[in-house]
């Protein structure tokens, strides 16, 4: 894909409804697991618990007013107005996606379109019935959306754009759930709980058994190589797509900000000591989010930079 001011723009919105798509899976995941501790606990500190799960997904809450949980599921699940709540990045996603429908298929678009004007009455229906109706739908979307973009998709630059963001997104959102599981964190989840958070519950009871020991599980999230959701899956993910994205320079990682930082904490990862990963957990997970910053700004400096309109000056 050529770095033309037109062909930034559409691999710039690529890239972003991948991670917005993904922002929204990620978070209803995590939604549902709290809101259910909490709910299911009656003895549960819910002040506690909501400034928990923001701390999480990196959402400022005042300090001098107490958080309830309606009010913080509007700010985080509700809000079609907030890029970092679900509903706001469903409807991010879907102003993207309809500004590069010749690019992606009608299949995808319907799906964005259709999950967008949905979440009202699902919403209404969560009253009722408890928020897991609306978390649900939107994971089920989520997963349809990238099944039907994996299907019906062209496995061009396009779709690299669009896999490369919903990576980087779902990277930083796994260190983000880890965090909450550092020993200075109040309200904890359960290992259990965290697992179940990350969609990796039933795959790693299937090829680790339960036994539980915390290591298990951080190497599991961490370094599990066909776990789809791990952190060295979707780093490599991430590296492979920027890899095809630049076939002249992909013998050479060192011309490439982005593959660099990657792949340095990927080969870092694979190559640690399972013994020592919890131990190394706090350092960790700040390189991980440290590192997809640092790639994002790389591949917004190398694909997204458009160039000016030319001016033309009438002679006088």
């Amino acid at each position: 894909m050529n770095n033309t001011g037109l062909l930034s723009r559409i691999a710039e919105t690529l890239f972003w409804t991948g991670r917005y798509i993904e922002r929204a899976d990620d978070t209803a995941r995590m939604v549902d697991v709290y809101v259910h501790r909490m709910l299911e606990e009656p003895s549960a500190d819910e002040d506690a618990g909501c400034r928990a799960l923001l701390a999480v997904l990196g959402i400022p809450a005042a300090s001098d007013t107490p958080l309830d949980v309606a009010g913080t599921l509007y700010r985080i699940a509700y809000d079609p107005d907030n890029p970092s709540a679900i509903a706001g990045a469903v409807m991010s996603a879907r102003r993207g996606a309809r500004s590069v429908r010749e690019v992606i298929s009608s299949e995808m678009w319907e799906c964005l379109n259709v999950t967008s004007h949905g979440l009202a009455d699902q919403r209404i229906s969560a009253q009722r019935l408890g928020p897991h109706v609306y978390l649900r739908f939107v994971r089920q979307r989520a997963a349809l959306f990238f099944g039907l973009a994996e299907s019906t998709m062209s496995h061009d630059d396009a779709w690299r754009f669009l896999v490369l963001g919903r990576s980087l997104e779902r990277v930083d959102m796994t260190a983000r759930l880890l965090l909450a599981r550092l020993p200075a964190t109040p309200y904890q989840l359960g290992w259990p709980a965290l697992l179940r958070a990350c969609g990796a519950y039933e795959s790693f009871i299937r090829t680790r058994t339960w036994a539980g020991e915390p290591q298990q599980v951080v190497e599991f999230l961490l370094t599990d190589r066909l776990f789809p959701r791990s952190v060295v899956h979707a780093l490599a993910t991430a590296e492979e797509a920027l890899a095809a994205l630049d076939p002249v320079r992909a013998g050479s990682t060192m011309a490439d900000p982005a593959r660099r930082s990657i792949g340095q904490l990927r080969t870092g990862l694979e190559y640690a000591d399972p013994q020592q990963l919890p131990g190394q957990l706090p350092d960790l997970l700040g390189a991980l989010q440290r590192t997809c910053g640092q790639a994002s700004e790389a591949i917004t400096a190398r694909y997204f930079t458009y160039e000016q309109a030319v001016t033309w000056a009438q002679e006088c």
